[in-house]
């Protein structure tokens, strides 16, 4: 980091609100943006908020807000995940990105752009392969299509118009606050509620699973990361190793003490990546960044269960 605030965009999103911690913990002063309906937690010291919904932001709005804050990191932590049209996850994950270079590269003195990207930008693997950054980008989702746009979006700026911009490719993160949309948080989120069944699509895939806060120490160390090492690169995050999501709800549900009877069927809603393999090599983020994870699926699990309450933590 050069000096200077950190903007957020969607810090009070489950990724956002980890990296504004990150930021926060190192004494960054941290602007994050969230629409105007979303709900904030207790206040932090070094952080602030500004209400914007940046579906509508148009570029000038985007380069003002660069400007006012002074911002010399802006973290694209904002977009849509699962659920929604294509043309809904257009609106956050591609559309925003292209008006945000444009307003970034028209600065005087423009910040360090992180654009979060996704593991599934990338097309499909076989089991026991590792995926890099040179992997073929072959999206099978509506979600992959749109993210890589972004992504494409930002790498194109570095290279045409020295746009100081990184995209980190994002494996499936888990940990403290994961919501429902994503299988960590809803088994932790029904084991909470003290639900006996739960029915889900047919649990055969593995994933490459990595905590929240280890994606957003990753986000700190590109920040700090020189130039030359970083711009128009992408870089995977993951904690490069592949889990069955079959163990994932097993270890859940051992961790809360509680029975909880998980029927698998096809009427459930399938998987919804339809990739049955997902494994990053993360050796380029510790070569570029320094960067590697540090929390075991166990600890990041039971964490995740504590604060859902579902107990977990205490049951080391």
């Amino acid at each position: 980091m050069t000096g200077g605030p950190v903007l957020v965009l969607g810090g009070s999103g489950y990724l956002g609100r980890h990296i504004c911690t990150a930021f926060t913990s190192v004494g960054a002063t941290v602007v994050r943006v969230s629409r105007p309906a979303s709900q904030d937690g207790p206040g932090t010291a070094g952080l602030s908020t500004v209400r914007l919904d940046l579906a509508a932001a148009d570029t000038a709005e985007l380069a003002r807000l660069c400007a006012d804050t002074g911002a010399r990191v802006l973290v694209n932590a904002s977009g849509a995940v699962w659920g929604g049209t294509e043309e809904e996850m257009a609106a956050l994950n591609a559309d925003l990105v292209d008006r945000l270079a444009d307003a970034v590269a028209g600065l005087p003195s423009p910040p360090r752009l992180i654009q979060l990207g996704s593991a599934y930008e990338y097309g499909p693997a076989r089991h026991g392969q590792a995926i890099d950054e040179n992997w073929p980008l072959d999206p099978a989702t509506a979600y992959g299509r749109t993210k890589l746009r972004g992504s494409q979006t930002v790498l194109r700026a570095a290279a045409e118009r020295g746009l100081d911009g990184v995209v980190l490719r994002v494996s499936v993160a888990c940990g403290p606050g994961a919501p429902r949309a994503g299988l960590p948080g809803l088994v932790a989120a029904e084991l909470a509620a003290g639900k006996e069944e739960l029915r889900l699509a047919p649990l055969r895939a593995y994933r490459d699973l990595v905590d929240v806060r280890d994606v957003a120490q990753a986000v700190l160390a590109t920040a700090r990361a020189p130039a030359r090492t970083v711009v128009g690169q992408v870089v995977n995050i993951g904690r490069g190793a592949a889990v069955p999501v079959r163990r994932l709800v097993d270890l859940l549900i051992g961790y809360s003490g509680r029975p909880l009877r998980v029927v698998e069927e096809r009427t459930a809603a399938e998987s919804r990546s339809d990739l049955p393999w997902l494994l990053l090599d993360v050796s380029r983020a510790r070569r570029l960044l320094g960067w590697t994870p540090r929390r075991s699926l166990e600890d990041s699990l039971r964490d995740l269960l504590a604060d859902a309450g579902g107990q977990g933590r205490d049951e080391r």
